[in-house]
């Protein structure tokens, strides 16, 4: 294959905004952003600011901003920026429109919560005719497209098209690690957003910073016994994808996974955790554990709180008071 040259960019929201504003200043690629409506493209070309989503952020003036489909004629890569829950409609809306030889990335962080299917797996079911990669580490939207260091992790099926990926798509403040492990990085992805959430609750239970770090250690184990169970490397949960990623959401106020946990240790979260991609991951992956005979319960605790099934005090108990095993 050779160089590719076009990149486009379906989703303008916070995240796919701040990566068509870095790809383009890194000047390896043509990019255009596909906003919802054509009145939302022209208002983000003629001011290069998204205050919505961005705000105080000068967008690249490289970027060329569309409502139209027929863009993707012509790219050779394909970003979905979209929610997690969104990128089967996604594909069957864009994918008539995409070149032939196209490649299909998927930016988001969780697992489809109708069939328990990575999105991979989703946007190979719709789209067989494409190759299809997944983005995913730590890296915040905000952070990102203000031109701060970041780097996060391109996982192709194979080595080749995720190295091709990283190349084209890094720049000066923006490095991608390529991998070929797709299915750990995209747990890595999901789960940290369950474990956010976690360590959200215990940041607003006041329960110590102790006890956020047990999580993030423990739940790192988690992670890795259902990533190799369904077939990636126990070894990419330590990389990007996995501990960075966690790190990340898990400290940060600007995760809305630590807020919403945070949130529901208050007693704040009755309503809204359809708009948290850690409440749609929790209780897949519970259901997952479950059928796959793994134990996770820090997964299994979150999915509980969220499904009004236990709440935040008994489930730390149960969390602490649980048999003790080697670890």
């Amino acid at each position: 294959m050779s160089a590719l040259q076009k990149v486009a960019v379906v989703g303008a929201g916070a995240f796919g905004t701040a990566l068509a504003t870095v790809i383009a200043e890194a000047g390896r690629a043509d990019v255009t952003l596909i906003a919802r409506n054509e009145a939302m493209a022209e208002r983000l070309a003629a001011t290069l600011q998204h205050e919505t989503a961005l705000p105080g952020i000068s967008l690249s003036p490289k970027i060329a901003f569309t409502a139209d489909p027929d863009v993707l004629k012509v790219a050779d890569i394909v970003l979905f920026a979209v929610p997690s829950q969104a990128n089967r409609e996604a594909a069957r809306h864009y994918g008539p429109s995409l070149a032939a030889d196209a490649i299909v990335v998927t930016c988001a962080k969780g697992i489809e919560r109708e069939t328990g299917e990575l999105l991979t797996t989703v946007l190979e079911e719709e789209l067989p005719e494409h190759a299809v990669a997944v983005l995913s580490g730590p890296g915040f939207a905000a952070d990102i497209a203000s031109g701060l260091p970041t780097a996060m992790t391109i996982a192709a099926a194979d080595i080749e098209t995720a190295t091709l990926l990283a190349e084209t798509l890094s720049g000066r403040t923006f490095r991608l690690y390529a991998s070929d492990d797709r299915i750990g990085v995209q747990l890595g992805g999901a789960l940290k957003n369950v474990l956010a959430i976690a360590c959200g609750i215990v940041e607003g239970s006041a329960l110590g910073d102790s006890a956020r770090a047990a999580l993030i250690s423990r739940g790192l184990a988690e992670m890795s016994r259902l990533v190799a169970a369904l077939g990636g490397s126990a070894e990419t949960v330590s990389g990007l994808s996995g501990l960075g990623d966690l790190v990340l959401t898990a400290t940060s106020h600007q995760s809305r996974n630590l807020r919403f946990g945070i949130a529901l240790a208050r007693g704040e979260a009755a309503q809204g955790g359809q708009l948290v991609e850690g409440a749609f991951a929790a209780s897949v992956a519970a259901r997952l554990a479950q059928e796959h005979g793994i134990e996770m319960p820090i997964t299994q605790a979150v999915a509980a709180i969220i499904d009004g099934k236990l709440d935040t005090r008994t489930a730390m108990e149960q969390l602490m008071t649980r048999p003790i095993r080697n670890e």
